[in-house]
This record gives C-alpha cells, sequence and structure tokens, in this order.
C-alpha cells in the first residue's frame, strides 16, 4: 500500500475546526457515492441506495441474485470510491479457516514460505472483503467469519489483528444445492442486511448491458469511478453522528415495537394470509439486535434524505431487507419462505397503523 493511499485526502469534510462532522458535506459525499456506483451498475437504484445505507450505518451485507448480475464489480466500485483495501475470498467445499489468514507454498530454493492471506494481507487498511458463494463454506470457516464480522478482529500468530474500517459482503448461491451449507441463524443475525440484485427487467436497460461494449469490460468499467470519495477511516466517526443526531419520536418508537411484536406473532395483530396457519406460521421473529439494525438503516436512510427525524416512510424503505432473514418459518413454509415472507411484511405495514405525527 502506497503513502499516498494510506493518507487523509486533504478535502476530507471530517471533522471542522472544532472537532464537529459536517454531516451536511458528507450527505452530499454519500449522493456522489451512489451516483458513482451508478456508472458501473445499471437497472439496480434500490439496490445502489440500500448498500449506500449499509455502508454508513457500518453493517456487514449479504448479496442475493442471479450468476453475472455484476456484484463483484459493483463491489469493487465501491471500493475504490470508499478509499482502503478489497479482498475477496471464493467459498469452497475444501475451503478452511486457515485460508483466510495464510497460504503456504514452495519457493525457487524449495523453502517453505508462509505469506499472508486475504484477511492480513493489507492490515488495519482492509475495508471491503468480499466472500463470494459463502454457503459452499464450512461450518468452522462461517464460525471464523463470524468473529471476523462481530469484532473486526482474528487471532493469529500469536496475536491479535484489528480492521476498524472493515465491512464484509457475502453472496449466497441460491440456485446450485449440491455441496451447500446453509448458514447458521446467528451468523445470518450479523448481516445488517440481505440485498437482492436481479437481471434488469427494464427492456431498454437490457439491451444496453448486452450490446454497450462499456459494461463488457469489467476492469476498464471500475476504473471510471473516482477515488476515495467516502475516506474509509472516516466512516466509522460519520456513521456514529449519524445515529447521535437523527432522533426518534416517542410515537415511532411506540410503532417500531408494534411491528415487532406483529413480526413474531402476527396472528395478535390480526394478519391473516391466505392458506397459512397464522399460529403455527412463525416460528421466531427478529432479535433485539436485528430491530436496533432496522434503526440504525432507517436513520441513515432519512439522513439521506435531509431529515433530522426518522418517519415511518424510512422504516418502509430498509424493513425486508433488514427483517426478512430474521423472520423463522415453520419448516412446513420453508420452501415458499421468500414469498410468504414478502408478503408477510406488506402485511405488517398495511395492518399496524403508522404514526401521523410526531407525538
Amino acid at each position: 500500500m502506497s503513502v499516498e493511499r494510506m493518507e487523509r485526502p486533504p478535502s476530507s469534510p471530517t471533522v471542522s475546526g472544532t472537532g464537529a462532522i459536517d454531516l451536511a458535506s458528507w450527505r452530499e459525499r454519500a449522493l456522489t457515492f451512489r451516483r458513482e456506483l451508478g456508472k458501473v451498475i445499471v437497472g439496480q437504484d434500490r439496490a445502489l441506495q440500500l448498500i449506500t445505507i449499509a455502508v454508513f450505518a457500518r453493517g456487514h451485507v449479504l448479496l442475493e441474485g442471479d450468476v453475472g448480475v455484476g456484484k463483484t464489480t459493483l463491489l469493487r466500485a465501491a471500493a475504490r470510491a470508499m478509499g482502503g483495501a478489497y479482498e475477496r475470498i471464493e467459498g469452497t467445499i475444501d475451503l478452511m479457516p486457515a485460508d483466510f489468514i495464510y497460504h503456504t507454498y514452495l519457493a525457487e530454493d524449495g523453502r517453505p514460505r508462509v505469506e499472508p492471506g486475504p484477511v492480513l494481507r493489507h492490515g488495519s487498511d482492509l475495508a471491503i472483503f468480499f466472500f463470494n458463494e459463502i454457503n459452499r463454506a464450512r461450518p468452522q470457516v462461517h464460525s471464523l467469519l463470524l468473529r471476523l464480522m462481530a469484532e473486526r478482529s482474528v487471532s493469529a500468530f500469536n496475536r491479535e489483528y484489528a480492521f476498524p474500517y472493515l465491512q464484509v459482503f457475502a453472496d449466497r448461491n441460491r440456485i446450485e444445492r449440491e455441496e451447500t451449507f446453509e448458514l447458521p441463524a446467528a451468523a445470518r443475525d450479523r448481516f445488517l442486511m440481505e440485498i437482492g440484485i436481479e437481471a434488469p427487467r427494464d427492456r431498454e436497460t437490457r439491451r444496453q448491458l448486452a450490446f454497450d461494449t462499456r459494461f463488457h469490460d469489467a476492469d476498464a468499467l471500475v476504473e471510471t469511478v473516482s477515488e476515495g470519495i467516502l475516506d474509509h477511516r472516516s466512516l466509522g466517526a460519520v456513521g456514529k453522528e449519524i445515529q447521535r443526531t437523527v432522533k426518534t419520536s416517542p410515537a415511532l418508537e411506540r410503532y417500531v415495537v408494534d411491528l415487532w411484536e406483529a413480526v413474531r406473532y402476527p396472528q395478535n395483530a390480526g394478519i391473516t394470509l391466505d392458506g397459512i396457519d397464522m399460529t403455527r406460521f412463525v416460528q421466531g421473529g427478529a432479535s433485539p439486535r436485528g430491530v436496533s439494525y432496522l434503526l440504525r438503516a432507517a436513520r441513515v436512510a432519512a439522513w439521506l434524505s435531509g431529515r433530522s427525524m426518522v418517519v415511518p416512510e424510512d422504516l418502509r424503505e430498509v424493513f425486508f431487507e433488514t427483517m426478512a432473514h430474521r423472520i423463522f418459518l415453520e419448516p412446513a413454509y420453508e420452501l415458499r419462505r421468500d414469498a410468504l415472507v414478502r408478503a408477510l411484511c406488506e402485511a405488517l405495514f398495511k395492518t399496524i397503523p403508522a404514526p401521523t405525527d410526531g407525538a
């Protein structure tokens, strides 16, 4: 890593002369970041908005989507715009926890060598770590990732390595089921969001992706993104300031608790779904951590919209992506999970009365 890359850009609006974070300037940077990602990924406006929210909420993200829809290109572009280092590892059936930390080989002189693996290669400057096809890896690998996500640190070579700027993105293969391992609930709960990235349905966007040759060279496309827009070293402090300054009213807080209750016990809220026994439908609802993540994301959504108060629309904007993977259904309904959980979330907002003022 060069000295120039390690230094903070001189134009960074992180703090003023009095030590205060200029959130107005950071909001402009956030909107610029989202626009820059739009250079490389078209037809994915909602996904780009949610990625931007996740970056400033400082939460990890699980991406879902078909092969070849641009997930890796998107993350490479995000890493370039954030600054800091980007690493990627492929989930395979024979992947072991040690593969994150080091790899060994025989050098030209015939002697064994040990080199840092993808987690340690850039030291504390690691900003984005992408785990491709996470469900192809074994549970012991998930355990290491869980610590990396929860504590942003790992133990190796008799010492602790910290990654204060780290954000983990993972991709789950949802088409092929052979030689895959479902993520445990504890691991899924560590992800702030699960974001779906589908092939665009708009006909003009499809034509553009097929025939515009600039979308055929991912390396050149990523290089069109401006570097260091966000300054990854400042994102933690900015995220904390957003959470501190964007407020929630007592009425909205009651509304969130009502939603939380209705997720776990939808029958008590009068929610019904065709052909579903609502008394057996939900096996487990969102954890307290999940609800806190919902509020973290909603505060960032409000901030991006130029408001200092969370409103019900902010909750709706991020609810499905932050809460759906934390709703556990009875096994009889799991095969229809995606459609049923989406229907449940839609019914929540139709049934639970939203506050109309800040009382």
